[in-house]
């Protein structure tokens, strides 16, 4: 049966973050008309060169899938709620579904294109909803994460925890504003996407290293 230790699975966590990082910032630098202070994340996978970002969700998503599953064996071994890591993988996989689904156009990429509401493709709503289980899937999975820490007595990371999902819900409200062209804000969208991205992978990067440090014994099966 095949089989994959805890321990690479919670390295595969750590390295998510930084992976989806370091592909929006090379490949936004390398693109035409593209303005990662406007633009979504999202947007990258458009075009000939759409396949990097599309991998990207993918490879990303599948690593977020591993994490999660090495989370649920670690709280289940010590009798502990894993809705927190069900969640993360249901993040994973609207990661994955957002590569499988181009998003259409939107403020003005490419070529000063926007999509209205009512003209989406089919592509672009799958899109938008496989995107939404991460932002919506991860608050929740905080909160639960939340509930963990404090029963551990490890009220440091229980309050870094809820101040990550706080942050996190308050970008992404003005994130929407500015993808839903609200005056004022449209200019800074993809800044605001990226801010709430980076808040979500710094949480999973940290909590991928509390697990590897604080839990050896599980770790290493």
């Amino acid at each position: 049966m095949f089989y994959i230790s805890t321990k690479k699975l919670l390295t595969a966590g750590l390295m998510a973050g930084p992976l989806f990082t370091l592909s929006w910032l090379i490949d936004g630098a390398s693109r035409e008309g593209y303005n990662p202070l406007r633009h979504p994340v999202s947007s990258l996978s458009i075009g000939s060169n759409g396949w990097i970002q599309a991998a990207t969700f993918l490879i990303v998503g599948i690593l977020l899938l591993g994490f999660s599953l090495a989370l649920i064996r670690i709280l289940r071994s010590q009798g502990v709620s894993v809705g927190g890591p069900r969640l993360l993988a249901l993040c994973a996989i609207g990661l994955i579904g957002a590569g499988l689904f181009v998003c259409d156009p939107l403020s003005g990429y490419p070529s000063g294109l926007h999509t209205a509401r009512s003209d989406r493709s089919i592509s672009g709503i799958l899109h938008d909803m496989f995107s939404a289980f991460l932002f919506i899937g991860y608050p929740i999975a905080a909160f639960k994460f939340y509930k963990i820490f404090v029963q551990k007595k490890e009220s440091a990371w229980a309050n870094y925890t809820k101040f990550s999902a706080l942050a996190f819900i308050c970008f992404f409200i003005v994130t929407s504003m500015g993808f839903g062209q609200v005056t004022g804000f449209v200019e800074y969208g993809g800044l605001f996407q990226r801010i709430t991205l980076t808040i979500f992978w710094i949480w999973v990067t940290l909590i991928s290293l509390y697990f590897l440090q604080r839990d050896r014994k599980v770790v290493m099966k």
